[in-house]
C-alpha cells in the first residue's frame, strides 16, 4: 500500500509524537500517588486515581476531546469523526497500579494514547472514524471497565473488596459510574472498528534480544485449578519409608511432572504450581492433604486443553506407584483473545518504515484489549521492560521505546481510520 494515503500530505511529513511532551506527562502522571520507594501506590478507586483521571481528562479536552465518565466509570475521551456512521476506533489502556507498582504498566498506553490524539490534533487531521481514547478502570482488579464494556462483569463482583478499601461498587460511584447501571456499559458485538492498545511488555525478551517493538499475536488464555492430592495422616517417627501414603510426596511429583510436560511439548505454552498447602502441616506429621493451584496459559484454549490432559495422564499413572489419588477442579477460565492479523500487520510494517526493529510474540498476561475479542479487530503493541520486571518500583522503559511505541500507534490508528480493515 502505499504510505501517502496515510495523511494528506507527503508521508516524510507525518506527524511524529512530540518526545518532550510525552516525557513530561509521563513524569506527570507518576507524582499521583507516588510512594518513597519510587514507585506508586495509584489503586484503583483511590484519591490518586480520581486525581490522575482528572487531569487526563483536561489534557483530552485540550485536544479537542469531549470527556465524560460512563457507568463503569471509564474516562472516555471522544472526537467525532467525517464519517458519523462509521464504527468507532477505540484506544487506551489504564492507569491504576498494584500496590507498591512501577510508573509505566497502563500508563506508557495511556499516555501514548494521550499523546498521539494531542499531535494529531495539532497536526490538523480530520478523523473519518469517531475516536474513542478510553482510561479503563480498575485492570489491576480484575479489568472492571473494560469487561463491563463487554458485558463480563457478574453482580456478585460489585461487592468485592479492592486494595483501597472500597468495594468494586463503591469504587465505582467514586468515579461518577452507577454499578445499578453497569448493563448501560455494554457494546454491541462488531461495534468497533478496531481497538489498539499499547503497553510494555511487562517480560524480558525485547530487552534483552534488543528488539524494539513487540507485535502482539493474541492475549493467552488461562485457566486453573484447584488440586488435591489425598494420602494418608500418619506419625513421621514411627511409619516406615515403605508404607506411607505421603501426599506431600506425590504433591512434589506432580509439580515436577507439571513443569516438564509444559516444557517438552511443542509450543510456547507455560504451566505453573504457584501455591502449595500441606494438612495438618505440622513437621511431626506426614501429610494427609495436599492443595495446590494449577494454572495452564497459551495462545489458543485447545493448547491449554492439550497440555491439561498430558497432566492428568500423568497423574493417572502416579496414582498407584505414590499411594496417592488426585483430584483437579478447575476454578477460572479466561479465554484466549488472538489479534486481528491485518493489524498485526499493519503494525510490523509502520514499524519497519520507522527503522524499528520487531518481533511477534504473546502476551502472557492479561490486559484490557482481550475484553474487545468480541466487539471488534483488536491489536497490541509491546514495547520493551528493562531487564522485564514489571509490578514494582524498579519497573522501567526508556522515553525512547515509548515514544516509538506512540509512532507506531499514531501510523496504524491513521491507516485503520483511512482505510478500515475491508
Amino acid at each position: 500500500m502505499p504510505e501517502t494515503t496515510l495523511f494528506p500530505h507527503r508521508p516524510q511529513q507525518s506527524p511524529r509524537v512530540d518526545a518532550d511532551r510525552l516525557g513530561a506527562r509521563m513524569r506527570t502522571l507518576a507524582t499521583f500517588g507516588a510512594n518513597a520507594d519510587g514507585g506508586i501506590d495509584r489503586v484503583a478507586f483511590s484519591e490518586a486515581d480520581l486525581l490522575a483521571r482528572e487531569w487526563i481528562a483536561d489534557l483530552l479536552a485540550g485536544a479537542g476531546f469531549e470527556t465524560s465518565t460512563d457507568v463503569a466509570g471509564n474516562l472516555i475521551g471522544r472526537k467525532e469523526g467525517t464519517e458519523p456512521d462509521l464504527r468507532p476506533i477505540m484506544f487506551g489502556s489504564h492507569v491504576d497500579s498494584v500496590p507498591g507498582g512501577g510508573n509505566f504498566d497502563g500508563q506508557v498506553g495511556s499516555m501514548g494514547a494521550v499523546e498521539v490524539a494531542q499531535t494529531l490534533a495539532d497536526a490538523g487531521y480530520r478523523n473519518r472514524h469517531p475516536w474513542e481514547v478510553v482510561i479503563f478502570t480498575n485492570e489491576e482488579g480484575g479489568k472492571t471497565g473494560s469487561r463491563a464494556l463487554a458485558g463480563q462483569v457478574e453482580p456478585f463482583e460489585l461487592d468485592l473488596e479492592t486494595a483501597s478499601g472500597f468495594t468494586i461498587g463503591e469504587g465505582l460511584r467514586r468515579l461518577g459510574g452507577d454499578p445499578d447501571r453497569l448493563v448501560e456499559a455494554q457494546r454491541p458485538p462488531g461495534s468497533l472498528a478496531a481497538f489498539l492498545e499499547l503497553h510494555i511488555e511487562q517480560g524480558a525478551v525485547l530487552d534483552e534480544d534488543g528488539i524494539d517493538i513487540g507485535v502482539v499475536e493474541g492475549i493467552v488464555g488461562i485457566m486453573r485449578w484447584n488440586v488435591t492430592v489425598e494420602g494418608m495422616t500418619n506419625h513421621a517417627g514411627t511409619t516406615p519409608m515403605d508404607r506411607r501414603r505421603d501426599a506431600m510426596v506425590g504433591a512434589a511429583r506432580l509439580v515436577t511432572s507439571v513443569y516438564r510436560i509444559a516444557h517438552d511439548l511443542p509450543g510456547r505454552q507455560v504451566a505453573t504450581v504457584g501455591r502449595i498447602e500441606a494438612d495438618p502441616g505440622a513437621p511431626n506429621v506426614i501429610p494427609g492433604t495436599v492443595t495446590l493451584s494449577l494454572e495452564i496459559r497459551d495462545l489458543s484454549m485447545e493448547g491449554i486443553e492439550r497440555v491439561f490432559t498430558e497432566i492428568r495422564r500423568r497423574a493417572s499413572e502416579l496414582e498407584p506407584t505414590s499411594g496417592v489419588t488426585y483430584r483437579f477442579d478447575r476454578f477460572y477460565v479466561s479465554r484466549a483473545a488472538p489479534t486481528d492479523p491485518r493489524i498485526r500487520d499493519m503494525v510490523e510494517r509502520h514499524a519497519a518504515e520507522l527503522g524499528l526493529s520487531a518481533l511477534r510474540m504473546p502476551s502472557g498476561a492479561g490486559h484490557d484489549a482481550q475484553s474487545f475479542a468480541e466487539l471488534g479487530p483488536i491489536g497490541m503493541i509491546f514495547v520493551p521492560s528493562v531487564a522485564g520486571i514489571s509490578h514494582a518500583p524498579e519497573e522501567h522503559t526508556d522515553l525512547e521505546d515509548i515514544v516509538n511505541g506512540s509512532n507506531v500507534l499514531l501510523r496504524t490508528l491513521l491507516e485503520i481510520d483511512a482505510r478500515g480493515l475491508g
